[in-house]
């Protein structure tokens, strides 16, 4: 039945679609679904009483400030602090080269009507992260896709893909969502070199790096750009950065930032206005109020534990679970691993028989811009308990061994 809006949508509405994964985890609303489908942090380990704490000292400390409008830019004590941890791994920034956001959603927002004309061509690994893409979609970009691996994006395929002139490249290099990978050392400084030859900026995603519980810390993207260039303690290269609290605090703030080039801070400023003037002041002073005496470091420190902990039981049940034929990446971090099918395999059939056990995952196939990977999901350790994540495996398996004897 047609309404009178139906021929005033903006013809941008055509390429707005609902989240294919948010329409099937509707069908995991039931509490008795064990849902390893949700990107969510534990929320066991949100610091509660900190934030009660923190509440209450803004109010008493600063409450005319922090209820009343702010700069865009962002809390000046906030983008201090966070240039001051920032620059602790390497990523030499001052206040002026940081725009606090509304969640890195926002981030990647800003950044579409800021550089995407329709018909600019984006450069993506294949899968990459599907709020990425349904962010710049409604600008009405194209994706070119360059394969990836255990180590992250194929580099031996980048060089093709930077021939057809991307806008930008858009990478997440530390325990990447969807799959859980980190892009290996070799292959960042191979980004870099490429990206410097081509004259392709790149974004760099960064909302899982503190979220490390095994092996070393890998210098980000940006300091590698900065060596290359040889400008450590300035910000002018090619590499704009994003991170959030969402990770290492609670996402229900919707805290993130970008870091960029004075220029391109100021014109995603004005862009900002237009959407909501400034980030809510009020979260911006609790969170730098939580952020004291270094919290966040031991904060971090808890939620690895944590993590580890889920990730580990999760990857011995697969193992004692899943049928042969069946592979799933090994995450040194963050919140997610990527499982993979036989070819023959369609994770969304997998899927719909997978809710009658009572269990749920995403496929895959949503975040590969252009299509692929319909064989393939992905499955969140960091929400369920331990003792939910192995009976969970253990039904993921049954309806999997059930599904590959029928065919």
């Amino acid at each position: 039945m047609q309404t009178p809006w139906d021929h005033r949508y903006a013809q941008r509405m055509q390429r707005i679609k609902a989240s294919a994964i948010r329409e099937l985890l509707k069908l995991t609303s039931d509490p008795e679904i064990i849902s390893f489908a949700g990107g969510l942090p534990a929320p066991d380990v949100f610091p509660i009483q900190e934030f009660q704490e923190a509440c209450i000292k803004v109010l008493k400390n600063n409450g005319p400030q922090a209820l009343q409008y702010g700069t865009t830019e962002g809390l000046l004590p906030l983008r201090e602090m966070i240039a001051r941890h920032t620059c602790r791994y390497g990523i030499n920034v001052n206040p002026s080269n940081i725009l606090i956001t509304s969640g890195s959603q926002q981030a990647l927002d800003l950044i579409g009507k800021l550089f995407i004309n329709r018909g600019d061509r984006i450069l993506v690994e294949a899968p990459t992260y599907l709020g990425a893409l349904q962010a710049w979609n409604a600008y009405g970009a194209e994706y070119i896709a360059v394969p990836s691996d255990e180590d992250g994006m194929i580099t031996d395929e980048l060089e093709s893909a930077l021939r057809c002139g991307p806008k930008f490249m858009y990478i997440l290099p530390n325990f990447q969502n969807p799959t859980g990978v980190t892009i290996s050392l070799e292959r960042r400084k191979r980004i870099v070199e490429l990206a410097d030859r081509y004259g392709v900026p790149i974004i760099e995603d960064d909302p899982y790096g503190q979220l490390r519980f095994e092996g070393e810390n890998l210098p980000a993207v940006e300091v590698l750009d900065s060596q290359m260039r040889n400008e450590p303690g300035t910000y002018t290269g090619n590499v704009i950065y994003l991170s959030t609290f969402s990770k290492i605090l609670a996402p229900g703030l919707r805290l993130a930032w970008v870091i960029a080039p004075e220029e391109v801070i100021q014109k995603l400023a004005v862009a900002k206005q237009g959407v909501d003037l400034h980030t809510a002041t009020f979260t911006q002073y609790v969170a730098c109020e939580v952020g004291q005496h270094g919290f966040f470091d031991r904060h971090v420190k808890t939620i690895c534990q944590v993590y580890r902990q889920r990730r580990d039981v999760m990857l011995d049940v697969l193992e004692e679970h899943m049928p042969p034929g069946i592979k799933w990446t090994h995450p040194k971090g963050g919140l997610f691993l990527w499982v993979t099918l036989p070819n023959h395999m369609d994770s969304k059939q997998v899927f719909m028989e997978a809710i009658k056990e009572k269990v749920a995952f995403v496929p895959g196939e949503p975040f590969y811009p252009n299509g692929g990977g319909e064989n393939t999901m992905r499955l969140n350790f960091s929400y369920s308990s331990p003792e939910l994540i192995n009976e969970g495996i253990a039904r993921l398996g049954r309806v999997l061994q059930r599904m590959m004897q029928n065919t």
